[in-house]
């Protein structure tokens, strides 16, 4: 428990952690754990706990995410923190766990948004002008 600005000891709202790792070094699960200890400092959210899935399945029922869903049946639970949707799986399994934690009256938090594709990037706009550069010059003249 750290304190906040008005140096009062406050305990965040509890969440838990998940993580994807099937295939993934010991280094990069580290890394991972620790972008999740950070977001919730940083956000002053209480991590009460990591669910591991080592598995690469493609069932909404791992043992590590029915563990999850057990711990969000817990009272007083804000919701879960993910590094990133892929964590929860493909599309479409992400889907189906999204679906499940927000059943469970919880919010899935993601330290990372998910990237737009490069048809959705947005443009630089570029500043038109109502006249063109002649015609305004010869309007600033006249008068």
């Amino acid at each position: 428990m750290e304190l906040l600005t008005e140096h009062r000891p406050v305990n965040g709202p509890v969440v838990y952690g998940f993580l994807r790792l099937a295939g993934v070094s010991a280094a990069r699960q580290t890394a991972l754990q620790a972008s999740l200890t950070e977001y919730c400092r940083i956000h002053e959210l209480q991590l009460s706990g990591v669910f591991k899935d080592r598995l690469a399945t493609t069932e909404p029922s791992s043992t590590a995410f029915t563990g999850l869903l057990d711990a969000l049946a817990l009272p007083d639970v804000y919701g879960v923190i993910a590094p990133a949707l892929s964590h929860l799986g493909p599309k479409h399994l992400a889907a189906e766990r999204t679906r499940l934690i927000e059943a469970a009256g919880a919010r899935l938090l993601l330290a990372r948004r998910p990237r737009i594709g490069p048809g959705h990037v947005p443009r630089q706009q570029t500043a038109h002008r109502r006249f063109p550069a002649p015609l305004l010059l010869l309007l600033s003249t006249e008068s």
